[in-house]
């Protein structure tokens, strides 16, 4: 069966080019087919989002943050059919998809709350004179969006971009049209006209509105390459830019520190969602003195996952990924690498691959110095804490890395030299609500998320006010 998105709302814009067929990566049937978006349309969508931003920005913060309520509760009553969409297209766990809407619709109805009292400083000037600042909308967002969990992450996004006064023209991956579409019409049946507009395609897609003229920001979740190419366009168009890339996240286990209960987090961090998300595991260093113990627990772990069906563990999203994955896999083997288990791409349908840990890697491997984005946890012993530490530093990324340790100086330590936005310390997810945080290197730049974000999508205008020099 395929599962078109209904148009039951004008938020997505175009009559199609042609058509962009996902197939589920579960059996390989046809998953949706969803209408790619015309040079025409692309036009339109930008051209309806200038149009209403004018009296979107003059729209009291309360009324915007009250409307964005409103969207999310919209939203919570399709929240089966989203994840269904999601799980569809992606291959998402069933229980992994609905917590990706739930996690969606949490994320706008914080960004209802902290729309409202985003506010500017006042400022200590001269005597007798006022100063203070206040926050502006930029203007048009285009807002670009993954795949791997695509409710989320378009919310986050969404949500801050709209609840302080800009319009957005949104445009998410290919590999979910359908999920997002329908995700676009939804929260468009509740906001103004124009205030979201979705436009549906692929890469020449973007090309296509990366051409327009009238987007004040590039808002990217999503590969570096990508986010290199909209800081370049950036230059020219001075729209401001916005980007959480790739990930090539490391952890140090210690040597103080249980192996069966590192290597249950480590396999938590490589292995949830089939390795798919930015801040996946995606190098490990371990200390000699629980290596052993560490890499049998882990080779359990990725054996539990693969070996027993169960609803934590699903397939890569599509051929290309898997064929991405196991490349980087025999690219280590080849060079020496031992392959513990998994690494071998199974007979069928669809895009399974399984838990896969490696041993003997190198730091020239591609495995381990590139994202892999799946289901892999290459692992180096190290002798010292110290060297696991400098090891996970020496990376051109810098999005996120986990240490595991009892050692509180060495915690401290990990915080402060390890060049990432975020570290955790003996958990590799987790976080208070509404932490911000920024990427460094090729993992990005600006907050793109969290209370930081309304900054981003703002302008700060400062106002200097003194009595006028005569009194009539």
């Amino acid at each position: 069966m395929t599962l078109a998105a209904p148009r039951t709302a004008p938020a997505t814009t175009g009559s199609g080019s042609s058509d962009i067929v996902v197939t589920d990566p579960v059996d390989g049937s046809v998953a949706s087919t969803t209408a790619r978006a015309t040079a025409e349309d692309v036009r339109d969508a930008v051209a309806r989002a200038r149009a209403a931003a004018p009296a979107w920005r003059r729209t009291a913060p309360a009324e915007r943050g009250a409307l964005l309520r409103a969207a999310a509760e919209h939203l919570r009553q399709h929240t089966d059919e989203l994840a269904a969409l999601n799980t569809r297209e992606t291959g998402k766990v069933p229980g992994d998809a609905r917590g990706g809407v739930e996690a969606g619709i949490g994320t706008l109805l914080q960004y209802a709350e902290l729309g409202p009292v985003h506010r500017g400083e006042s400022l200590r000037g001269q005597h007798g004179a006022a100063d203070w600042t206040v926050p502006h909308p930029r203007g048009v967002v285009l807002a670009l969006t993954p795949w791997n969990d695509p409710v989320a992450v378009a919310c986050g996004i969404l949500g801050a971009a709209i609840v302080t006064g800009n319009t957005v023209v949104h445009k998410g991956s290919e590999r979910s049209p359908a999920t997002i579409a329908r995700l676009n019409d939804l929260l468009a049946e509740v906001l103004p006209d124009g205030v979201l507009v979705g436009v549906d395609g692929d890469a020449a897609t973007g090309e296509l509105l990366l051409e327009q003229d009238g987007i004040d920001v590039y808002a990217h979740v999503g590969s570096t390459a990508t986010g290199d190419r909209l800081t370049e366009v950036a230059a020219s168009t001075r729209a401001h830019v916005v980007r959480e890339n790739g990930g090539n996240d490391a952890v140090v286990v210690d040597a103080d520190v249980d192996p069966a209960w590192a290597a249950a987090q480590v396999a938590l961090g490589a292995f949830a969602n089939t390795g798919q998300i930015c801040t996946s595991v995606e190098r490990v260093y371990v200390h000699r003195a629980v290596a052993d113990a560490f890499v049998a627990a882990l080779v359990a772990e990725a054996d539990r996952r693969t070996t027993a069906p169960s609803a934590e563990y699903g397939p890569l999203v599509d051929d290309r990924m898997r064929d991405a994955v196991h490349a980087q896999v025999r690219d280590a083997v080849d060079r020496g690498a031992v392959l513990r288990t998994g690494g071998v791409v199974p007979d069928g349908p669809g895009s399974a691959y399984p838990a896969t840990v490696l041993t003997g890697v190198t730091d020239a491997m591609t495995v381990m110095t590139e994202e892999t984005f799946g289901p892999v946890a290459p692992v180096r012993v190290v002798d010292s804490f110290d060297e696991g530490l400098r090891l996970a530093a020496a990376d051109r990324y810098g999005l996120a890395a986990t240490v595991l340790t009892n050692d509180t100086g060495n915690a401290l330590r990990a915080a402060a030299e390890l060049p990432v936005g975020t570290v955790k310390v003996n958990a590799v997810f987790g976080g208070a609500p509404g932490g911000s945080a920024e990427p460094r290197g090729a993992s990005g730049s600006g907050f793109g998320y969290g209370p930081h974000l309304l900054d981003e999508l703002t302008t700060t205008t400062v106002v200097h006010l003194e009595p006028a020099g005569g009194v009539r």
